[in-house]
Order: structure tokens, then C-alpha cells, then sequence
């Protein structure tokens, strides 16, 4: 499956009855509450001697992607193409691969 494929097959699960300013709402809601449960089981990993829970943080990855397929849906854009323009940045970022100074030294604006 590709990326877009994804999306595309995603958005099949996405509320009809919202409109677009309450999806992109939901979206950027929901992608904060599954990133809280992905560093929750990560916590528990690290802070209070759990096992890494690889599966239940993989669901939680998932999540994740769902919520960035809807927010990228709201905006019209394929999510192959927020993929892309990632890679771009980064790839000015850290022409060589990271870095720690060209971390350090990024200007203010380098978002």
C-alpha cells in the first residue's frame, strides 16, 4: 500500500457530519491525544520499569498516522506530498545528516 492509498482508504472512516474547519479541529486534537498515549507507554518504559509495549505502540502509531492523514485531507494535500517537503527541509537542515552544530546553529525561523 502506498501512502496515498492510505489516506485515501483512512478517510473512509472519517465523520461525514463535520465540517472542514471542525475536521482539521479533530484532527489536530486528536493527533496530540495520540501522541500523549504513545509517550504514556514510553513512560512507562522508561520511569516505571514496564516492558516496552511494542505492540500497543505501534496501534498508537497508527493512530497517529490516521490523525495526519485527516489533517493532511482537510487540507487538500496528498500525504505523499507532506512526506516529500519533509524530506526537503531536512535535507537542507542536515545536507550531510544530523549534526549536532547544525542543530544547534539552525536560525530562528528554520521551521
Amino acid at each position: 500500500m502506498t501512502i496515498n492509498e492510505y489516506q485515501k482508504l483512512a478517510m473512509t472512516t472519517l465523520n461525514p457530519a463535520l465540517s472542514e474547519k471542525d475536521v482539521l479541529i479533530n484532527g489536530v486534537m486528536g493527533l496530540c491525544g495520540e501522541s500523549g498515549e504513545a509517550i504514556d507507554i514510553v513512560k512507562k518504559w522508561l520511569a516505571q520499569g514496564h516492558e516496552l509495549d511494542r505492540e500497543h505502540l505501534i496501534k498508537e502509531l497508527g493512530d497517529i498516522a490516521w490523525y495526519i492523514a485527516e489533517i493532511a485531507h482537510v487540507l487538500g494535500v496528498p500525504l505523499e506530498e507532506v512526506l516529500e517537503k519533509n524530506i526537503e527541509k531536512l535535507k537542507k537542515r542536515y545536507p550531510d545528516g544530523f549534526k549536532t552544530k547544525d542543530s544547534v546553529g539552525r536560525a530562528e525561523n528554520d521551521v
